[in-house]
């Protein structure tokens, strides 16, 4: 296509829509959903006969399609988001491309947190919430039924958090900082704690364990709740994850969008796994041996949980990092050695490694903690990776996050229906 040179006192170069639609390789109708969606920017000249297009526009669009068609994934056409903050490869993971192991064994969860958010470390921050925000979700939390399940108390948490929190709609990124951490803390100040005596003070995971066990915290269980956290933050784009990026696509505020995650991973197949890999585990020590509770399990249809991970082939590295951790307990031995029961014997049928839901499981087990705690340790930790995410998208061209659909359906037009 030749450039039109622009007239004299028109410092842009406009494009017809014919010639947008050549430039990005598309149909002309194609060019108008760009539009539709905030993606270009169209005029209509005086006494023109239709649209016309900011050239740099265009050509910066066609740039990112290029971009994003040569970044996907290769794999069926999945979606492909870039990103700078999650890399799984070879069986390891890394948080900014920094080891995301070593980072959990030697920083604190809220350390974790701020490197996602900044890419900076900061020694020793512990994160708070003011006491105004607090009674509110707490307010609101409490009013939930006693079978409320803890996602569902962590998005009436969240969702009142947000309604005292009057600058959520500034979308910079030193007001989502201050947002994030403030929420985080109290999301967790919002659950019901279950011991009578606790103080909300020091490291997330010190007030984040009140609420998960009846028993008094030592130094070694308190080390492997804040390093599940730190494991925990982020792992790339998981269904939970797309969420909040769809929903930061929107320019939704950061606690709708942490909502949004919330939905997402109440779900068996995300979140709320490692319950049932806890009940899995509890089954298998009163039976004393694994093979008639797998065997059970098989024969009604179900995969063995707690087992197997579609981005790891070999051993989930954050299960290897907890695992070791777990053998420093001496309440955690019978339930290792149930997990190593249950890997050895589904491992005659198909090899598969324990992933971090049986890790998870083993450590809620042997602390004496309710089947869903798990999936209260995810969506603390998670929470902090999602912000992250949608701080990403914030930085994007807004509702990017817009497939088009590919309908099916019966041809138009058809008649009413009587």
């Amino acid at each position: 296509m030749r450039d039109q040179e622009p007239a004299p006192g028109h410092p842009e170069r406009r494009l017809s829509t014919k010639e947008t639609a050549e430039l990005l390789g598309v149909k002309p109708d194609t060019v108008y959903a760009y539009v539709s969606r905030g993606q270009l920017s169209s005029r209509r000249e005086p006494g023109g006969r239709g649209s016309t297009f900011d050239a740099k526009e265009v050509e910066a669009l066609a740039r990112r399609n290029r971009r994003e068609s040569s970044g996907s994934s290769g794999s069926g056409g999945e979606l492909s988001v870039r990103t700078r903050i999650t890399l799984i490869e070879k069986d390891r993971y890394y948080f900014r491309g920094v080891d995301a192991t070593e980072l959990a064994a030697r920083h604190s969860y809220e350390e974790i947190a701020e490197w996602l958010w900044t890419g900076e470390l900061r020694p020793g921050i512990m994160f708070t919430a003011p006491k105004a925000a607090v009674a509110v979700a707490r307010r609101a939390v409490d009013a939930l039924p006693e079978h409320a399940g803890p996602t569902d108390r962590l998005r009436v948490a969240a969702i009142a958090a947000a309604t005292a929190d009057p600058l959520r709609f500034d979308l910079s990124e030193d007001a989502v900082l201050g947002t994030a951490r403030i929420l985080i803390p109290t999301l967790v100040a919002a659950l019901p704690p279950v011991r009578r005596t606790h103080r909300d003070e020091g490291p997330l995971a010190h007030r984040l364990w009140a609420r998960l066990s009846g028993r008094p915290a030592d130094d070694a269980s308190l080390r492997v709740l804040d390093t599940a956290l730190g494991l925990l933050v982020d792992h790339d784009l998981a269904a939970s994850t797309l969420a909040v990026r769809v929903a930061a696509s929107a320019r939704a505020h950061a606690y709708a969008a942490v909502s949004s995650g919330l939905g997402v991973l109440e779900g068996p197949l995300h979140g709320a796994a490692s319950g049932l890999a806890h009940r899995f585990l509890l089954d298998v020590l009163d039976q004393g041996t694994a093979a008639p509770v797998v065997a059970n399990e098989l024969r009604s249809g179900r995969r063995i949980p707690g087992l197997g991970h579609r981005l790891y082939p070999g051993e989930d590295p954050r299960a290897r990092a907890l695992f070791a951790l777990l053998e420093e307990i001496p309440g955690a031995a019978p339930a290792l050695a149930a997990a190593r029961d249950i890997v050895a014997t589904t491992a005659r049928h198909t090899p598969l490694h324990a992933n971090v839901d049986l890790a998870l499981a083993v450590f809620t087990v042997s602390s004496g903690m309710l089947s869903t705690a798990g999936e209260t340790v995810f969506a603390v930790a998670r929470t902090a990776g999602w912000i992250a995410h949608a701080l990403e998208e914030y930085g994007e061209r807004p509702l990017r996050m817009r497939p088009s659909g590919h309908y099916v359906g019966p041809r138009p037009p058809q008649p009413l229906p009587e």
